[in-house]
């Protein structure tokens, strides 16, 4: 008989579930997703498992992190290709709560992660971290789980959620997961979805192109040139550029360089991007390489 992974919806049945996996001496991760579950969401899945002896999945649209203008109606939806994707890995349980479960018709609750919410996405979608941050605590708070995965394609997510686990005292341990790409270096998303035939061809120049500046910036050459050069090849490529910096990887600040870069002066470094194909936003970081030791 071909294993289905079980699917709650209430709360009242997911900690039935839970406490029954504590009372027996067992660990318990949680992968929370939107669903349209792609191979970077079953990366994260594999990882969780590794990491404890339980794990469940959250499939929930989160209406809080989308704007008015944005694509909550359209955002793609199949619970039964998702779980048929879990059932396959064998997940232990799928908790996807009806809109209702999740907030109540006078829910007035919001939490706000002031500082490293600010700039890149916090910019570009104002009430997009304050939306993650209240999903993701009330997720933290249902399932109780000693360990939470969250990719690293969305690094400012990871960081806020990061800072907000860390400042509410929240006991879970919070583990990022390295960014599942495409065999052409796309980072794999479900907004993917949304590109055209001739979109989809050009949407692996963002990667390209940020992983070109790292390496740029690694052997020196100026943060702020390689700023100005991405901008303009993303732009002839045919992308309207939302925003290209450098920042700090352990906390987000910018960092500003016109000049050559002295590698021991500097923090470990990413490049963050954000840009349209079309009305596709896809977004992606990448690493500045360490400096190798002369």
């Amino acid at each position: 008989m071909t294993f289905q992974s079980p699917v709650v919806r209430s709360i009242t049945s997911l900690r039935e579930v839970i406490t029954g996996w504590y009372n027996n001496g067992k660990t318990v991760a949680l992968v929370p997703t939107m669903g349209a579950l792609h191979e970077g969401h079953l990366s994260l899945v594999e990882l969780a498992q590794k990491k404890a002896d339980h794990t469940v999945v959250s499939i929930f649209v989160n209406p809080a992190q989308f704007a008015p203008h944005e694509d909550l109606d359209t955002y793609p939806r199949d619970e039964t290709a998702d779980r048929n994707k879990l059932s396959h890995l064998r997940t232990n349980l799928i908790y996807a709560p009806p809109r209702e479960q999740m907030y109540a018709s006078d829910f007035s609750t919001k939490i706000s992660v002031e500082g490293i919410s600010n700039g890149l996405c916090g910019d570009s979608r104002p009430n997009f971290f304050s939306g993650v941050a209240t999903v993701v605590c009330k997720l933290l708070l249902q399932v109780s789980p000693n360990f939470a995965i969250f990719g690293e394609k969305d690094y400012q997510q990871l960081m806020v959620i990061r800072r907000m686990v860390r400042d509410l005292d929240i006991p879970v341990q919070i583990i990022g997961a390295p960014i599942i790409r495409e065999a052409d270096g796309l980072a794999m998303s479900s907004r993917n979805a949304y590109l055209s035939e001739q979109e989809r061809s050009l949407a692996p120049k963002l990667q390209e192109t940020i992983h070109s500046m790292a390496v740029n910036i690694a052997m020196g050459e100026p943060i702020g040139d390689q700023l100005q050069l991405g901008i303009t090849s993303l732009k002839a490529d045919g992308f309207k550029v939302d925003y290209l910096e450098a920042r700090d990887a352990n906390n987000l600040a910018p960092i500003y360089s016109s000049g050559p870069v002295h590698k021991t002066k500097l923090p470990a470094i990413r490049i963050f991007a954000a840009a349209y194909l079309g009305k596709t936003r896809l977004i992606d970081n990448v690493a500045v390489p360490a400096a190798k030791s002369q």
